[in-house]
């Protein structure tokens, strides 16, 4: 039996869509180069990527739905199906896994009751293991709608998640204040965050980033960095022994 044509916006949505669309695509001198941004535009509509975005980004673009759609699958960063509020990264790649990773996906797991890509029965939460969250330096790192939650234990993970689902105020380590997945979409797809106190907000390195450039510098002589050590995270928390000599100790 064929498939169904997808459905399309309602004619209200349509327009408003077709007017961000218009915007996204005059920033490239060819147009189809605007589709990872349209996908990120009907994500921030839909929550994911449908049948629907995708006829409206090929549309707009003059491709196929098939070209679409290879696009939008083959990147992990658009959904395919529905999803939470807030999707919760963990990183299990070598370093964060040593490091404690691979005991705090483990944790939430438990926790949420659902495994790798589940969404919590309230829509608040979809959790998923992530491969390298570029923060090495701030391991084990969990990311909230791409922004950075570092130095996690099972046991602030699990808070991180309990205050998301409670709809209180979490703040990331670093970067600008968190929002919902479909704003965070929208951003990506390269409007600007209007909220207060985003603009001002910034991702510079932490001390753990600046050792390196500090000892080229000649600021600090090999072997006495002020070191930022990451504590191995246990189901309990920290612990002092896993967090090896200080650098007082050291010396």
């Amino acid at each position: 039996m064929p498939r169904l044509p997808a459905p399309d916006y309602p004619a209200d949505v349509k327009a408003r869509l077709a007017a961000d669309a218009e915007e996204v695509i005059a920033r490239y001198p060819d147009s189809r180069s605007a589709l990872l941004p349209l996908l990120h535009l009907v994500q921030a509509e839909d929550g994911y990527v449908t049948r629907t975005g995708i006829r409206f980004c090929a549309e707009q673009l003059g491709l196929t739905t098939a070209e679409v759609t290879a696009v939008s699958t083959f990147y992990s960063m658009y959904r395919r199906k529905p999803g939470g509020d807030y999707q919760v990264g963990v990183c299990t790649n070598t370093l964060c896994a040593v490091m404690g990773g691979d005991a705090i996906f483990e944790e939430l797991k438990e926790h949420l009751g659902v495994d790798n890509g589940g969404t919590t029965d309230d829509g608040a939460i979809t959790l998923e293991h992530i491969e390298c969250n570029a923060a090495c330096d701030f391991a084990p790192v969990v990311m909230v709608n791409w922004e950075f939650f570092d130095n996690q234990t099972p046991r602030s993970a699990r808070q991180l998640v309990d205050d998301l689902r409670a709809g209180r105020t979490v703040e990331p380590t670093r970067g600008a204040p968190l929002c919902s997945f479909k704003e965070t979409a929208r951003i990506l797809a390269g409007f600007p965050d209007t909220r207060p106190g985003a603009v001002a907000a910034t991702g510079g390195a932490g001390p753990a980033s600046l050792v390196g450039l500090r000892l080229a510098r000649g600021e600090s002589p090999p072997g006495h960095a002020d070191h930022v050590v990451s504590p191995r995270a246990t189901a309990d928390g920290p612990t002092d022994e896993a967090a090896g000599p200080t650098h007082e100790e050291g010396e």
